[in-house]
């Protein structure tokens, strides 16, 4: 590779794109490409794949032919490209014969530099004629982890891709590219495209934007809608498992009076198309799922994913989680969590096709998950552990790292768990071991002769649903190894003999979550708006105008002359000329608040997403408006910012010392339980009623309630 090739990718980067350098992996993949090198990238999801093959399509000679799985990825991926001015195409099943002809001239004459196609076409024989007519400079593989068995979204029609590279007299070199592949997945691709590993970029799997929650024991439908109305000015993604329950929860945010779109495989494509476009021209906010939404949609925006129920994988969770914060900000991943969730999948792996050594696998990914629920853990560091990427220390953001609470010596339980186990000569499941300890009159019990044991009925102060929860955190810290597919028994680790002889001690936390809200920033709503009206007339979706993390800099910097624009990360000459003016006229309302110049190193400094805002007094606006007799709603509405908001401004305030009559926002049901709580325990401190009441009631609806 010569050293001109790479200035010449560098310039495409500033030039198309607007950034200055490449992320962490990228050069390194883009430099064995333009090399001829056969490259296998793995990266996170937002990483930046898709510019380790659109930029060397611009710098070698030839066509780049793109494998993608589906129809949604090439469409969102080619409408991006033409908004920056890069002749790309697809060919898919979507297109008129007139259509299709037309573009297979076009790619003949070398008008494309990038053809998107599905693995299916690549054993047509016209199709595999007019590769032969072409030059092909590289084939490159999106969502590689498909040609797996041993992943998560197994393809058969890539198994294919490996023979009919084979074929060509020359073959042209290629790179794979996924988000998701353990170490297994990893090796299986290397073997199947004959990649060597001193080729494969594996950036790591951390993505230190996300803050991942796991949350057991709650009312679902009442958090998701109080999160979506906290988050209504942020786009989020909420996954549940059937389709019967995106129906449901769609139609309960409508008469909840929450826009949302939903998409499922039920679903005609007409209508799965119009959904998916309300959502990515940001026409609502919400869009509810099942996992049949999302490979290939490029939002960069979306701040939030909840899951409404447990995946089976991690691969699953992780790269459905991580469609959140694509752009690099700040986003929340929240996983809801009920046993159910356990038996739903489980029922499905029994009622799939799968061969009984696919079915045990699954069943182990299934206990992996599991684990992941109940671990006290970091929970970034076991994905990353998971995929084989060793953390070196705790993202210090997810619900364990940030949990508040003590450590509670539970060696005794666990000694009457490990006990019962052995007792039980490590022959029966969770709910079985459960059951025993709890004491419980189950006939089967007493047919096995169970209720002999000694250990019968030693934990009869507890239900038999705790303690089989119990048993998975035990299974979570390793103590316990599930073996056997559907119905799974218990076995003992080497860890859990110290514990029964009395050497080591068993400790569990009692923990206690915290809420917190963001301001908005008003410049960055006027931005938004701006790029919403912009995106309606070019009929494109939002972030293909500028991402969130390009209006947050803008937002912080307020560039007043197109210079300053252009220093702004993310903005290119392509989208200056065809964008800078309509957002330096809205830039230009908020001049006044301008207080930090824009500089090479400010702007460019990975580090500077955060700045300070320019709203600093902003809660005393609030307070002025609400003195003045305006509703939190209207309130809301004239300041661009969320009632949320509002209402943490009025509690600011009243901190400060300002007189206030706080307004009624807490529900009937909701307030009656905290005074309930209240009287009980008393109102000098607020942390003992919120322990009371767990996690489905904030502190804010707590201080609302007994403060005014």
């Amino acid at each position: 590779m010569s050293i001109e090739k790479m200035h010449e990718a560098e310039q495409i980067l500033k030039t198309y794109y607007g950034y200055d350098s490449f992320r962490y992996g990228q050069q390194q993949i883009i430099e064995q490409v333009l090399a001829q090198k056969d490259t296998l990238g793995i990266m996170p999801t937002g990483g930046g794949k898709s510019l380790c093959y659109q930029i060397p399509a611009l710098t070698l000679e030839g066509v780049t032919l793109v494998i993608s799985p589906l129809i949604s990825l090439m469409k969102d991926q080619v409408d991006a490209l033409h908004q920056l001015n890069i002749a790309a195409t697809y060919l898919n099943s979507t297109l008129t014969r007139e259509e299709e002809e037309e573009r297979i001239s076009l790619i003949q004459t070398g008008e494309y530099k990038l053809v998107y196609v599905a693995p299916e076409r690549l054993v047509q024989p016209f199709f595999q004629q007019l590769l032969a007519s072409i030059p092909l400079s590289l084939v490159a593989i999106d969502e590689t982890h498909c040609l797996s068995q041993w992943g998560h979204d197994f393809r058969p029609s890539y198994l294919g891709i490996s023979a009919w590279l084979n074929n060509f007299n020359q073959r042209p070199p290629v790179l794979a590219l996924t988000a998701t592949a353990t170490e297994a997945v990893q090796k299986d691709i290397q073997n199947h495209l004959d990649i060597q590993n001193e080729n494969t970029v594996v950036t790591g799997f951390n993505r230190e934007n996300l803050t991942l929650k796991v949350l057991k024991g709650i009312d679902k439908w009442r958090y998701v809608k109080q999160y979506v109305q906290t988050h209504k000015s942020e786009a989020g993604i909420i996954y549940a498992n059937t389709r019967k329950e995106v129906e449901q929860l769609y139609h309960k945010l409508q008469e909840a009076d929450i826009q949302a779109a939903m998409y499922h495989g039920g679903l005609n494509e007409n209508e799965r198309a119009r959904h998916q476009e309300a959502f990515l021209h940001d026409q609502v906010s919400v869009m509810v799922a099942t996992n049949a939404f999302g490979m290939g949609i490029d939002k960069s925006n979306v701040r939030y994913v909840v899951h409404y129920n447990m995946p089976r994988t991690i691969e699953s969770y992780y790269q459905e989680a991580g469609r959140a914060g694509r752009d690099g900000e700040d986003s929340e991943c929240v996983l809801l969590f009920s046993p159910q969730d356990i038996r739903v999948q489980s029922f499905l792996i029994e009622q799939s096709e799968l061969t009984e050594d696919r079915k045990a696998q699954e069943y182990e990914k299934l206990q992996q998950m599991t684990s992941y629920i109940h671990t006290e853990g970091c929970l970034m560091t076991y994905i990353l552990s998971y995929f084989g990427d060793v953390s070196k220390a705790d993202c210090g953001r997810c619900s364990s790292c940030v949990r508040e609470g003590e450590k509670v010596d539970r060696t005794k339980e666990a000694q009457m768990v490990f006990s019962c186990i052995k007792r039980m000569r490590e022959r029966f499941g969770k709910m079985m071991v459960a059951q025993v300890l709890a004491g419980s009159e189950n006939q089967k019990i007493k047919q096995l002769q169970l209720h002999t044991l000694p250990t019968y009925g030693i934990m009869s102060g507890y239900t038999a649903k705790y303690v089989a929860e119990f048993i998975d955190y035990l299974t979570a810290e390793k103590y316990i190894k599930p073996t056997g597919s559907q119905y799974p028994t218990l076995q003992l680790t080497d860890l859990a003999l110290p514990v029964l002889k009395g050497e080591k001690q068993v400790h569990q936390f009692v923990a206690l979550q915290k809420e917190e809200a963001e301001e908005n920033d008003e410049v960055f709503e006027a931005l938004r708006d701006c790029r919403k009206n912009l995106a309606a007339k070019e009929n494109i979706p939002p972030y293909m105008v500028f991402s969130d993390k390009t209006l947050k800099q803008m937002s912080q910097y307020i560039p007043l002359t197109k210079e300053e624009l252009s220093m702004i990360q993310g903005v290119g000459e392509q989208k200056l000329e065809r964008y800078g003016e309509t957002f330096l006229n809205v830039l230009s309302l908020f001049k006044d608040q301008k207080t930090t110049m824009i500089n090479e190193t400010a702007t460019r400094s990975s580090s500077s997403s955060k700045g300070t805002k320019a709203t600093k007094g902003s809660h005393l606006i609030t307070i002025k408006m609400f003195q003045d007799g305006q509703k939190v709603e209207d309130i809301a509405k004239e300041r661009g910012l969320s009632e949320q908001t509002v209402l943490n401004h009025i509690l600011k305030s009243k901190d400060e010392g300002i007189d206030l009559k706080l307004p009624t926002y807490v529900e009937e049901e909701v307030r009656k339980e905290i005074e309930k709580a209240a009287e009980q325990i008393g109102t000098d401190r607020l942390r003992p009623i919120k322990e009371a009441l767990g996690d489905h009631i904030t502190y804010q609806e707590i201080r609302f309630t007994i403060e005014k």
